[in-house]
């Protein structure tokens, strides 16, 4: 999604669009396999130009199909995230590495030109909706240690007191107080 600066009224514009599920191989390329997959992704947008600012501010909605943390099973993640950023000149970018970050400078971002690309920012927002542990359901119950059994379908025939051959030397350690 690309926006001429120069086209947005005073009194902003609203944008809504649709990027299919092979959006995320339309603006990389072949840069290799990419963890999850997505759905639609539906985009509504406000954008809204001061002097040489440009503030962006929307939703966005999709479903993100990656694999369950515990179980390596299909899981899915449906997203609704609201995403909001303020946008400068790259000329007026200041030297940040001697300061520290606050939260609403993860906001900023900069633009080069007369146009500004969003789909690096729509793809942050994305990104950022994951969570480090994703799981098909709450309850899920993983594969077993031993076998590499679904737990979720069934049990297993590991012995339940089985001891890791690396720390049986532990249960020989007494504690005197």
């Amino acid at each position: 999604m690309k926006i001429n600066i120069n086209t947005i009224p005073e009194e902003g514009l609203d944008i809504r669009t649709t990027k299919d599920r092979n959006w995320l191989q339309t603006i990389f390329g072949n840069i290799g396999e990419s963890d999850f997959t997505l759905d639609e992704i539906h985009i509504t947008c406000n954008v809204r130009k001061l002097q040489q600012s440009v503030f962006l501010s929307g939703t966005l909605d999709t479903v993100i199909n990656l694999n369950c943390s515990r179980c390596l099973e299909a899981a899915t993640l449906p997203v609704s995230a609201p995403f909001r950023y303020t946008l400068v000149p790259a000329a007026l970018e200041e030297i940040r590495d001697e300061i520290e970050l606050s939260e609403e400078d993860l906001e900023y971002g900069y633009y080069e030109g007369e146009i500004v690309d969003c789909d690096p920012l729509i793809y942050e927002q994305i990104v950022l909706q994951i969570p480090i542990k994703v799981l098909c359901t709450e309850d899920c119950r993983g594969l077993c240690p031993g076998c590499g059994t679904n737990l979720n379908l069934g049990a297993c025939n590991c012995p339940a007191d089985r001891v890791d051959e690396r720390l049986a030397v532990l249960k020989k350690l007494k504690l005197t107080p």
